[in-house]
């Protein structure tokens, strides 16, 4: 999820992602929560810093850690929307990510999402599964319809793939190395 409060040139924003794997007898658990101030700092670009979390949803099955974010989120040419995060640990573990996403529209109301991310570690943390360099490279399509433009429910799916040492990591700890899955939500614009 993401939301923002504010006006064209300071916002807050509060960003999350979790998983939640129904029947697998495992607690929810954040991939990341933020808390961001953003700036913008040029036609369609926004410089944002603030603080994330990583861990458990009011459980203590899960390890945890804080980290600062800086982040430059904007539309790239062609249109796409490109998100590039920078993560320093309150360990000094030091993590990107760049998150990329188009809208084809079909129609007036439908359109087809498609969607990458791509996340790189300088340093091993074992703790979370990551290793050093390349970690995953995750790829997406969503199918949405704006019932109006502040509702649109989608459908999609996506296929990631861990590499390297965090490949490693996985298989080490039993898990797969490469996943499929289905999404489903609705955008809501206030």
């Amino acid at each position: 999820f993401q939301a923002w409060y504010g006006g064209d040139f300071n916002r807050l924003y509060v960003e999350g992602e979790g998983e939640n794997v129904q029947g697998d007898g495992e607690d929810a658990e954040f991939e990341s929560l933020n808390l961001l101030y953003s700036r913008l700092i040029a036609d369609f670009w926004e410089l944002q810093g603030g603080i994330g979390y990583q861990g458990g949803i009011a459980t203590n099955d899960y390890p945890e850690r804080y980290f600062g974010v800086i982040s430059l989120l904007g539309l790239a040419p062609y249109r796409f929307e490109t998100d590039l995060d920078l993560m320093i640990s309150d360990e000094g573990d030091i993590s990107a990510s760049l998150e990329s996403e188009y809208d084809l529209r079909l129609t007036q109301r439908l359109y087809l999402q498609p969607r990458t991310e791509i996340a790189v570690a300088a340093s091993e943390v074992k703790e979370f599964g990551v290793g050093e360099g390349l970690n995953s490279v995750r790829v997406g399509m969503r199918l949405g319809y704006e019932v109006t433009r502040r509702f649109a429910p989608y459908v999609g799916a996506y296929w990631v793939k861990e590499y390297g040492d965090t490949a490693d990591l996985s298989r080490a700890g039993g898990n797969n190395t490469e996943d499929t899955g289905v999404v489903a939500g609705v955008r809501l614009i206030f």
